[in-house]
């Protein structure tokens, strides 16, 4: 799991991130189920200027995503496409009050689109054995 210690380090240095956590608050949780170390819970959160990235669930938490590891591990190396994982049922996502993608995940699409930048650099150094 030494790579969510380098996507930490990544997202606190990464200005791209500090500079979405200005415009936006956003706590997510990421559940990945039956992979080689069990089920592991990571975090993604932004807030006044500052993005954290770690382990455990976010707190507060307004997204939550679950998958298991053959989904994860497709979409972090190119092979699945998140959006059709989601439409298929590979994907669930939870969270804060009813409408939770038009109210958390909708509007936060920057915050995304940062972290995919941060992600892409940890990509390559990553063994997903």
């Amino acid at each position: 799991l030494d790579w969510i210690s380098a996507l930490s380090a990544e997202v606190t240095a990464s200005p791209e991130m500090t500079e979405v956590a200005r415009d936006h608050t956003l706590g997510v949780t990421q559940v990945v189920s039956d992979g080689p170390e069990g089920t592991v819970v990571y975090h993604l959160q932004v807030a006044q200027g500052a993005a954290r990235f770690g382990a455990g669930p976010a707190d507060p938490e307004h997204l939550r995503f679950e998958q298991d590891w053959d989904t994860a591990v497709g979409i972090a190396q190119g092979s699945i496409n998140a959006h059709e994982a989601f439409l298929d049922g590979r994907i669930r996502i939870t969270g804060e009050g009813e409408d939770v993608v038009m109210r958390h995940l909708m509007p936060n699409q920057p915050v995304f689109r940062a972290l995919d930048s941060v992600f892409a650099t940890v990509r390559d150094r990553t063994d997903y054995t």
